[in-house]
């Protein structure tokens, strides 16, 4: 089963089925209990995409973003990453429905203004965020695409409970190893070839990079959003081009190990 049929852009009403593969040819790695060992593990977030949302679905990045982002943080920190029997990292995909859910450290989607929750997706993830779990989404462009989001959030997290706020620059998070001292925007690495090097994807609709919040009743971050920049592409396409490497991933890397450390620690 290919990955546009877990994707389900247009079948906001069924469950996934099947495993597929992902970009590159890569197999689809579903958690299971044997996933987890204590060590870091990449949690990415399966859904399935709203008929009017704006994002290209879940596995936008996949795998090679949760690869790279888990071997820099293993070169870049002291955390232990776990590792498959041939050295490769180990990451797994995983549905907001699944038990496994409650075994990740932190967990990301990609896309999110395409998303949809149904009520049991958003019950199953308000309970893991309120147990102390931490989303991050990433890569969604536009007021429409952040607006669609923040209906979606708010089955979760209610906004008159839970406000979306704008983290300061000067907050923990942006100094958990590294000083980061702006927010970087980031395009994907085909929109910056052939853009001629212009970094907001939407125009003057998406001209600033923000990184917002919903935080907890002790004042934790619990879900954060990069929006306005596609972090995720540093890190899937590191390699790819030299400009684009130090142009975009060196400032990716460091806000995003910066989170997964900020996550792993509050």
């Amino acid at each position: 089963m290919c990955l546009a049929l877990l994707t389900g852009a247009a079948s906001a009403q069924g469950p996934f089925r099947g495993r597929g593969r992902g970009r590159y040819g890569a197999p689809i790695r579903l958690a299971t209990p044997e996933s987890f060992d204590g060590a870091f593990v990449f949690c990415r977030a399966a859904f399935r995409n709203a008929p009017d949302g704006d994002g290209a679905g879940w596995g936008v990045d996949y795998p090679r973003a949760d690869e790279n982002l888990s071997i820099r943080l293993s070169e870049l920190s002291k955390t232990a990453t776990s590792r498959n029997p041939d050295g490769s990292p180990n990451h797994v995909v995983v549905r907001l429905t699944d038990p496994e859910l409650f075994e990740c450290p932190f967990v990301m989607m990609t896309e999110p203004g395409g998303a949809f929750f149904d009520e049991q997706e958003a019950g199953r993830l308000r309970e893991y965020l309120l147990k102390g779990g931490f989303l991050w989404v990433d890569d969604f462009w536009g007021e429409y695409a952040f607006n669609h989001w923040a209906r979606e959030i708010g089955k979760v997290l209610p906004r008159a409970d839970y406000a979306i706020e704008d983290v300061p620059l000067d907050h923990a998070l942006f100094h958990t190893l590294f000083d980061v001292r702006r927010i970087p925007q980031i395009s994907s690495i085909d929109f910056w070839a052939g853009s001629g090097g212009r970094t907001s994807e939407r125009g003057a609709d998406s001209a600033d990079p923000h990184v917002r919040a919903i935080l907890d009743r002790r004042g934790r971050i619990m879900v954060l959003m990069t929006h306005n920049t596609d972090l995720g592409d540093a890190f899937e396409r590191e390699g790819d081009n030299r400009e684009y490497f130090y142009r975009f991933a060196v400032d990716g890397y460091a806000l995003g190990i910066d989170i997964l450390l900020y996550a792993m620690s509050h």
